[in-house]
């Protein structure tokens, strides 16, 4: 049984007191005992503010994104090794707003999830298809050649070490939703894609929806035999929304 991950992307958001706040809150009202795994994915900015309120925190930390490089003159980049000093723990890969509007293709995802793995981090490696690639038939072929540029760059044995993340774009920040149907299929094909690769180490992956999930939807959605949790965008920055999808992780 896979233990499901919830995971907030906070985007380009967030200010010292608001991340004081949201973290404040969301700490009081978990439990000792959670049933699933946490994450929040703050700006670059607030990792060393983050890393000490998660401190005592059942609660890991997660970045935004991570320089292909491993040092050097890249200025601006942040680097895995950096973000790792930093307490990070996640490192979320390929969101599709970084393919789209700074041009990251596949085999840079790919670059970025290998520096992720020899910094022992957990690289959340994002796939997904745009509304008209889907309507035209093309979701599986262009999740599958994601995911496929990343599984070529790394070690079959280490298939278990990442996170994947279904994100239909045109499900982003428009309100719109696949059914839970919609995205089990999408998610089955990439699980298969995944113990093609390595059958013991592809069944332990976990593979979260990134489309929208929010509490009224989120149960329904994790139901389902391999949506193993979510990355969440607007939900995890009210903390009785992101709380209430933790809840529904069982």
């Amino acid at each position: 049984m896979r233990r499901k991950l919830v995971a907030g992307n906070w985007k380009m958001n967030g200010s010292l007191a608001a991340n004081s706040a949201l973290l404040a809150s969301v700490n009081a009202a978990l439990g000792n005992d959670v049933a699933c795994d946490i994450a929040v994915c703050a700006p670059a900015p607030y990792l060393a503010q983050c890393q000490a309120l998660l401190a005592s925190s059942q609660v890991a930390l997660g970045a935004q994104d991570v320089s292909a490089h491993e040092t050097g003159a890249y200025t601006g980049e942040a680097s895995a090794a950096m973000l790792a000093e930093f307490g990070c723990r996640y490192v979320i890969v390929g969101h599709s707003e970084r393919r789209s509007y700074f041009a990251e293709d596949d085999a840079l995802v790919a670059q970025k999830t290998v520096r992720v793995l020899q910094s022992g981090l957990t690289p959340i490696v994002c796939v997904g298809e745009t509304l008209e690639q889907r309507e035209s038939g093309k979701t599986a072929s262009v999740v599958g050649a994601q995911l496929g540029a990343v599984l070529a760059a790394i070690d079959a044995a280490r298939v278990a070490d990442i996170v994947v993340a279904y994100e239909p774009v045109w499900a982003i920040g428009t309100g719109k939703t696949a059914t839970p149907a919609m995205a089990q299929e999408v998610h089955a094909q990439l699980r298969e894609q995944l113990t093609g690769c390595n059958a013991e180490q592809g069944a332990k992956v976990r593979i979260l929806y990134g489309g929208s999930m929010k509490p009224d939807n989120a149960a329904e959605l994790m139901a389902m035999p391999d949506i193993d949790g979510g990355l969440i965008g607007g939900a995890a920055l009210k903390a009785t929304d992101f709380l209430a999808i933790i809840a529904a992780a069982k």
